[in-house]
């Protein structure tokens, strides 16, 4: 997970996000999905699943209002170090690192999170659980 501030406002705490970005003109949600593990993580070697789950979100990130419907597919991988390629420059001020975590060590954090129900949902995808239509999270 990366671990996150806004830029634009000081006030707000840090959190830990999956992740992911806007779609492309003409991109699927798989297709968005892959590019923003490899941009925000320079992760290559991973494997996509389905799209588990979908939400909608209001939210200020870097002084700009975001009204999003996202697509949050599974991703499985053997590791690797964060090391991001082609951050957007918001994107390159908020990340301050990132960690892989433990289920159990996620669920036990009271860290920020996002999506703001991941702790919610995580522990059946993460046992290898996945529904057969996306959940809606929001």
């Amino acid at each position: 997970m990366i671990n996150s501030i806004d830029p634009a406002d000081p006030s707000k705490p840090a959190w830990w996000e999956i992740p992911g970005g806007g779609m492309d003109p003409g991109e699927t949600s798989e297709q968005a999905a892959a590019r923003e593990i490899v941009e925000e993580t320079g992760i290559t070697e991973f494997e996509l699943g389905p799209c588990v789950w979908t939400q909608e979100v209001q939210f200020t990130f870097a002084g700009i209002y975001f009204d999003s419907q996202e697509w949050i597919h599974v991703a499985h991988c053997d590791g690797g170090d964060y090391a991001p390629k082609g951050l957007e420059f918001f994107e390159a001020l908020a990340f301050k690192g990132a960690k892989w975590w433990e289920v159990d060590d996620l669920l036990a954090s009271t860290d920020p999170v996002l999506p703001p129900r991941l702790r919610e949902f995580i522990k059946p995808i993460a046992d290898g659980t996945l529904p057969e239509t996306p959940i809606d999270i929001s």
